[in-house]
């Protein structure tokens, strides 16, 4: 039984692993905190896996668990550098459209942050609002704001602002 568990959690982490991936690159502030945290939300997930009934996507389940881990870790972060300690930080290239996105997204607070990265994986609003715990409607008006605050970031570093 353990074993057959641990293989099925082994599949469904290669199948899903490009959430964690996605949930690390937006909250990690380098390239270490982000693979500490990718085994983070790893070892979380294999914590919590005998919680997971199949009442929602496998998927939904892991990005939950991943947020709340990237939160959590972002938290002790913020603790540990107000505490004077600091990271090397990742600098991207800045006519790189995809890098732009990713600077403003991380840019974004937490809940925003969410909302856009569920959006952009492709996700229905449906979807985004269980996983948000917002209404539908309310999720609506939070994504178009998002949208539209990216888009307004991203055309003021185009023109130099």
């Amino acid at each position: 039984m353990k074993e057959s568990k641990e293989k099925q959690f082994v599949q469904l982490i290669e199948d899903f692993g490009g959430i964690i991936y996605k949930v690390t690159r937006i909250y990690a502030a380098n390239r270490d905190d982000e693979q500490d945290l990718r085994q983070e939300v790893i070892y979380q997930a294999w914590r919590s896996f005998d919680s997971f009934k199949g009442e929602s996507q496998f998927s939904t389940w892991l990005y939950r668990v991943a947020l709340n881990t990237a939160l959590t870790h972002q938290r002790k972060k913020e603790l540990t550098k107000s505490e004077g300690f600091d990271g090397d930080w990742i600098v991207e290239p800045k006519g790189d459209e995809r890098a732009m996105l990713m600077r403003h997204i991380r840019a974004l607070n937490d809940a925003e942050k969410l909302i856009i990265m569920l959006h952009l994986d492709g996700y229905s609003n449906e979807e985004l609002a269980d996983i948000s715990g917002l209404s539908k409607n309310h999720l609506a008006v939070k994504l178009h704001r998002v949208k539209e605050k990216l888009a307004q970031a991203i055309k003021a570093e185009e023109d130099g602002n």
